[in-house]
């Protein structure tokens, strides 16, 4: 099942790749030697096997899950951190695989976000907006060592904010959505510039995932219709202040966010209607957060407050089985 995760993530890798360049590769890199050693430390620790955990395929995901959603230029030691935290605090101190209440992925990257939210919003430009494109060696270095390239003398230079940051901002100036549009290099028709062709593979490998049945589609239709209905409200109600649903679809981690950190099969709602309500919830915070919270993107805090309630909406949503009376009903 694992395995079929990762290989539906890899189109959007490499559109990743494509797009911002080494970034993705190099902290892919960092993200899954982290993850394996602190899984194979820590149950070295608890006596456990180590193969059959191992290679069960969770730590790895974990692990580029955080990769994708980090930025492509941040210090070595970022990467790590948030796995080293998904790993040895959200998942092995509840006790393992199959006990952590919460998403261990979202749990580093959210850590990540509240610590350090200057580097966490700092993005590269898309390739073609580019007025340097890192090498790998560049980009190696100012990840290992903090060296920008020899022709760029300030950080801020380098990197940008990403398109719903950008948005969140200039409309609390005063501007409307169709000046931001056209007044800034990180925009195209839909939403930005490599991020909408990185949504569209995400939702392809979700898709994927649908029809091998590895995830059901009741918590990616409802964390995305949910999305979509509430952008559509704000959007009718004022198009110069609310962008188009399909801006927020294509949008941060909308797509990855359904259907491969939502449907982690441990966090998640187990129930067909429970699964419902949880990825509606997912989607409303998600909205709440990105029209009127502080972040630009609310997925994983979504994914994370929902988590917390995802035992009283199993208890309250078990079907009925055939033959017997719901235990309330009695």
């Amino acid at each position: 099942m694992m395995l079929w995760v990762v290989m539906a993530m890899i189109p959007a890798f490499a559109a990743h790749f494509w797009f911002f360049g080494w970034g993705i590769v190099i902290n892919s890199v960092l993200c899954l030697t982290t993850a394996l050693s602190c899984e194979a430390i820590i149950l070295r620790l608890r006596k456990r096997p180590l193969l059959p955990f191992l290679s069960d395929g969770s730590a790895i995901v974990t692990a580029l899950l955080i990769a994708a959603a980090l930025p492509p230029i941040l210090p070595w030691w970022l990467p790590v951190l948030a796995t080293a935290f998904a790993i040895i605090i959200a998942k092995h101190l509840y006790g393992g695989l199959g006990y952590n209440p919460f998403n261990p992925a979202m749990v580093g990257y959210a850590m990540l976000l509240i610590a350090f939210p200057r580097q966490m919003t700092a993005w590269l430009p898309a390739i073609g907006n580019q007025s340097q494109t890192l090498s790998l060696a560049e980009n190696l270095r100012f990840n290992l060592f903090g060296e920008l390239p020899s022709n760029i003398n300030n950080y801020d230079v380098l990197t940008q904010a990403t398109p719903l940051d950008v948005l969140e901002v200039q409309i609390k100036l005063g501007k409307t959505v169709a000046e931001i549009e056209t007044g800034f290099i990180q925009f195209s028709d839909y939403f930005g510039i490599g991020w909408d062709w990185i949504s569209l593979l995400f939702l392809a490998g979700g898709l994927l995932l649908i029809y091998k049945r590895i995830i059901t589609w009741h918590i990616p239709v409802a964390v995305l219709a949910t999305i979509g209905v509430l952008s559509g409200i704000a959007y009718l109600y004022d198009n110069q202040v609310n962008p188009s649903p399909l801006f927020h679809l294509l949008g941060g981690a909308s797509m990855i966010g359904a259907f491969f950190i939502a449907t982690d099969p441990v966090t998640a709602s187990t129930t067909p209607r429970g699964r419902i309500i949880y990825g509606i919830g997912i989607g409303t915070i998600t909205y709440v957060i990105r029209k009127w919270g502080g972040y630009p993107d609310g997925i994983a805090f979504g994914v994370l407050l929902m988590n917390m309630v995802v035992p009283t909406i199993d208890y309250y949503t078990q079907p009925r089985v055939f033959g017997h009376k719901r235990q309330h009903d009695e």
